[in-house]
């Protein structure tokens, strides 16, 4: 049997969890003290996954950068390839929380998205 010891991000609390394995299957988890640790160790030693966060730049807009975003979490071993779609795009004010900045970013089926909002330089707020 194989053990990972890992620190749960599931609630504030990050808590030590130990999974035990048996190839690939998880036969027990210990440590956590709710039921979101549990589900968090069995999907991080099974099927890993991360939100990304990153800027891109704007064009003519009040701020050089707007923040960006995964919609959703994308498989851990797609990070690599998110970011480097990300390199080299620039994108035109007005920008709103939401918007779509790259669809099916990496082949994931999801999009990268705005976490602000941009106005175009010389608009009122």
């Amino acid at each position: 049997m194989e053990r990972k010891e890992l620190i749960c991000i599931g609630c504030p609390m990050g808590c030590p969890v130990t999974v035990e394995m048996n190839g690939e299957n998880v036969v027990s988890v210990t440590g956590n003290t709710c039921p979101r640790g549990e589900r968090y160790a069995r999907k991080e030693v099974t099927d890993p996954t991360r939100i990304v966060t990153s800027t891109v730049k704007v064009r003519g807009g009040a701020e050089l950068l707007v923040p960006v975003k995964t919609k959703e979490d994308i498989p851990k071993g797609k990070i690599f390839e998110c970011m480097k779609a990300l390199t080299g795009v620039e994108v035109s004010a007005p920008i709103g929380i939401g918007d779509v900045i790259i669809s099916d970013v990496a082949g994931t089926g999801v999009d990268i998205v705005a976490t602000k909002e941009v106005r175009s330089v010389g608009k009122a707020d």
